[in-house]
């Protein structure tokens, strides 16, 4: 059997909002968690896009806010498929908001959203292999392959421990907890 391949390129999704005072939290700026359903959505039609079937979001990995969104600016969300293994994928996400009257565009977030191809009866299902075109493309890929290989390590390491509460306590001097057992 022919394993079919895809571009980076073909499977690309641009995703614009402007900003509303419904999408503010307590402070003023827009809500975290706005963003978050933003940036599913996306990962989503990426995923779907590249594997031509439904998808899940499986996992988030790095979701870091660096700079505010402001009420009134034009986000933009930018993803590409960054990786693929077997049934899953590894959408790549760019924010970016644009404040409108200035036209200065920052980077807020950058993110990445592991997606599994389903079938109709919810099973996982094989997705396209991936042509990569680009330096670029084949950094994205060999990053995600990293990020992959660290988190199998932590979780092996996680699953692993497994401390006395003689020891913990020991390994939580000098943090900021007050231990009442």
């Amino acid at each position: 059997m022919d394993q079919k391949f895809k571009t980076v390129e073909s499977s690309k999704v641009q995703l614009s909002e402007l900003m509303l005072p419904s999408h503010s939290n307590f402070s003023g700026k827009i809500h975290g968690g706005f963003i978050l359903s933003l940036l599913d959505q996306i990962a989503f039609a990426c995923a779907s896009k590249h594997s031509a079937t439904y998808c899940v979001t499986a996992s988030v990995d790095t979701v870091d806010f660096l700079n505010p969104i402001e009420i009134g600016e034009l986000v933009t969300m930018k993803a590409s498929i960054n990786y693929v293994g077997k049934t899953s994928m590894v959408v790549g996400i760019r924010v970016e908001a644009e404040h409108i009257q200035t036209g200065v565009i920052k980077h807020c977030n950058s993110s990445y959203f592991t997606m599994v191809a389903k079938d109709e009866q919810g099973n996982s299902v094989k997705v396209p292999g991936l042509i990569l075109e680009t330096e670029k493309e084949l950094k994205r890929f060999f990053n995600s392959v990293k990020r992959i290989s660290l988190r199998k390590e932590r979780e092996a390491y996680s699953n692993q421990l497994d401390y006395s509460v003689g020891e913990l306590i020991h390994e939580l001097e000098g943090h900021n907890v007050k231990i009442s057992l």
